[in-house]
């Protein structure tokens, strides 16, 4: 599969492109092959839960809960190699994009401040994989004491949210890492900058990414708390249909036998695809939704007994959002109630139970 290779200078407002061209095939950065999104099979919720937050990451992610062995980490993965390429600063280590100097790292803005060409590189976006034993420094960053040894001087070292920023960060159940470190990640995935405070050192830097957690209830719950924070929710299961396992089993047959050839196949609905994200993330700053439809996200989020307000906010995002991947500047009803079942079945709080009557007072 050809591309073209752009390699650019941003000179104050002014932008040098070179253009060549070099090969690539979609793989990941081990050199295993990506199984491409759109050969999925099933999992219908999932997947339009992933494609809106690459439409529109401030949607606060997705949290995909189900047992093992259902396409979860295939489709993220997928996910990566459909979205388009983005600009980034070669060795900066935050993937800054040049064309955006309000958003540039520390490091990155001062050179663009003092006039200093900013080449540029098109890259896929990446998936990062935080481990459940990651510790917070591993994951916030942290003062590099090798630097601080040879230099005498402090410096900050990155962690995986910078490596995330812009891309994709994807946590394998979830629910067995540390409630301090999910946290700081909600924190993160909601503000879209990451603030550390190490040793009388205050850091921040720009870490906006597709939050992906992935669980098993059967192996713990998160809190309601953390539930809560996470922007979209979906329940996977293992198809049931006979016919659709054994076509899962063909089409994964055909992809490791000659990942090449399947991958020619699926081309053009991936360009397809990938065509329909850019349309939509260009569309969603001017949908538009109507008084009637907010009062119904509010009327719905209230029967539905959700704690807060953060549940209004969301569903009315993903409806815009919903909206904008539909082609339409205008929000519908069904937008509001597809939001709906992605935004609710998590935060929706059971019942009290129905209060005992009193006994009877004895008559004296």
């Amino acid at each position: 599969m050809k591309r073209k290779f752009h390699f650019s200078l941003v000179v104050g407002k002014e932008i040098l492109k070179v253009l060549g061209e070099d090969e690539e095939l979609q793989e990941n950065k081990s050199g295993r092959f990506v199984f491409p999104f759109t050969a999925l099979l099933g999992q219908e919720k999932m997947k339009k839960a992933l494609l809106l937050n690459a439409v529109n990451p401030r949607l606060g992610g997705v949290l995909i809960r189900g047992e093992k062995g259902t396409a979860k980490s295939t489709a993220v993965r997928a996910l990566a190699a459909l979205l388009p390429e983005i600009p980034v600063v070669p060795g900066c280590p935050y993937q800054c994009n040049p064309f955006e100097p309000h958003k540039l790292c520390p490091s990155c803005h001062l050179r663009y401040a003092a006039g200093e060409p900013l080449p540029v590189v098109w890259r896929r976006v990446q998936v990062v994989d935080l481990p459940v034993s990651a510790t917070e420094d591993r994951v916030v960053g942290s003062l590099d004491f090798e630097y601080a040894v040879k230099h005498g001087g402090r410096r900050f070292e990155p962690g995986l949210l910078a490596r995330a920023h812009r891309g994709i960060l994807y946590i394998d159940e979830v629910n067995l890492l540390d409630d301090h470190l999910v946290d700081l990640l909600l924190d993160a995935a909601a503000s879209g900058v990451n603030f550390v405070e190490r040793e009388g050192i205050s850091y921040s830097h720009p870490a906006e990414f597709i939050l992906v957690g992935t669980m098993n209830p059967e192996e713990g719950e998160l809190r309601p708390q953390l539930l809560d924070r996470f922007g979209l929710c979906v329940q996977v299961e293992g198809e049931t249909d006979p016919a659709v396992r054994v076509e899962i089993i063909k089409r994964r047959e055909a992809f490791d036998q000659d990942p090449l050839g399947f991958l020619a196949q699926w081309s053009e609905e991936e360009e397809k695809l990938r065509q329909a994200i850019t349309a939509a993330q260009r569309l969603l700053p001017e949908v538009e939704i109507s008084p009637e439809l907010e009062e119904l996200v509010t009327r719905v989020c209230t029967e539905a007994r959700v704690a807060g307000h953060r549940a209004d906010l969301v569903m009315t995002a993903t409806a815009r959002t919903l909206a904008a991947w539909h082609g339409r500047r205008e929000v519908t009803a069904e937008d509001v109630y597809e939001a709906a079942e992605l935004v609710l079945p998590h935060r929706m709080r059971d019942l009290p139970p129905p209060q005992q009557p009193e006994p009877p007072q004895p008559e004296e």
